[in-house]
């Protein structure tokens, strides 16, 4: 008697994961990109920055330049979406916080509209609540859900039981990014820089950006980070964390020697804060993520 096999899926995201091009390609993603506007011209956020260099795009920033995001629509995903169905394969997509794009809503409605079509496949969509490498430290675990011979039921179980313990914890440089993105009023940023005020932010259980502290100085920002991930994070095992900067690596690797000092780490794997989220962070910006016991 032959024993039933499950069918072959591949796992998708988009590119506010923040993986870099060799993670993609070890974990054999598909990934779809958001885009980013700045003076007038519109570039996909590609990971192998093929339409906009990182460096370039933070040097834009400092130059206050105002960059714009758009979310990725349906009719791209239905085109990435279908040629893999086509061929008989499932699809998990695990994406971009809906509290803070349209993009997820967009995979889902594609997800639906594509089920009439091909009725045999199953088509599931995760929406992660989660930003940046955080979104892309639950990718990482997928991936390795789906190399430990999770089926995608059982992976999609799994991902939506850790999703709402991946803990981020940012701190931005410059409060003038998010003045001119929409993020802080102009009184804030005014007496933010008098008082050289860092905020420490979160990604909340809704997906949102949240401050949860502000201290004095860039210095100790950084330090609250440490003190922050040696508080929440769940020391039960050896992880591995993702710390992400906006083109602020000698301060991440900074971070992650002290945490280095005071935790069990596997790993510590560093990215760019891409352009759609650091159009909205801005430069220096330094994130930290890492599995704890709830958000």
């Amino acid at each position: 008697m032959q024993t039933k096999t499950h069918s072959e899926y591949v796992l998708f995201t988009d590119s506010c994961c923040d993986l870099s091009v060799k993670q993609i390609k070890e974990m054999d993603l598909h990934v779809i990109p958001l885009s980013v506007e700045l003076e007038g011209n519109t570039y996909l956020n590609y990971p192998d920055e093929r339409e906009i260099k990182f460096i370039a795009f933070y040097e834009k920033l400092r130059e206050k330049v105002v960059a714009k995001t758009s979310m990725v629509g349906i009719g791209q995903f239905l085109e990435a979406f279908e040629p893999i169905l086509r061929e008989g394969k499932d699809i998990l997509y695990i994406g971009f916080s809906s509290a803070l794009s349209g993009t997820y809503n967009s995979a889902y409605l594609a997800s639906k509209e594509l089920q009439n079509t091909y009725p045999e496949r199953k088509i599931i969509t995760i929406d992660s609540k989660a930003a940046s490498m955080g979104l892309g430290l639950l990718v990482y675990y997928a991936f390795l859900g789906k190399k430990d011979g999770k089926t995608i039921n059982q992976l999609t179980a799994y991902i939506e039981s850790i999703k709402l313990k991946i803990t981020h914890l940012f701190t931005v440089d410059d409060l003038g990014t998010l003045m001119r993105g929409g993020r802080l009023s102009a009184t804030s940023h005014i007496l933010g820089t008098l008082l050289k005020v860092k905020p420490i932010l979160h990604v909340s259980t809704e997906g949102k950006l949240v401050p949860i502290q502000k201290v004095r100085g860039r210095k100790h920002s950084l330090q609250m980070m440490i003190d922050l991930t040696k508080e929440y994070i769940d020391s039960s095992f050896e992880q591995t964390i993702f710390i992400s900067h906006g083109d602020a690596l000698e301060e991440a690797e900074y971070i992650g020697n002290e945490l280095k000092k005071v935790l069990k780490i596997k790993e510590i794997v560093y990215g760019y804060v891409g352009p759609v989220i650091g159009a909205h962070s801005g430069p220096g910006t330094i994130a930290i993520f890492f599995q704890g016991f709830k958000r």
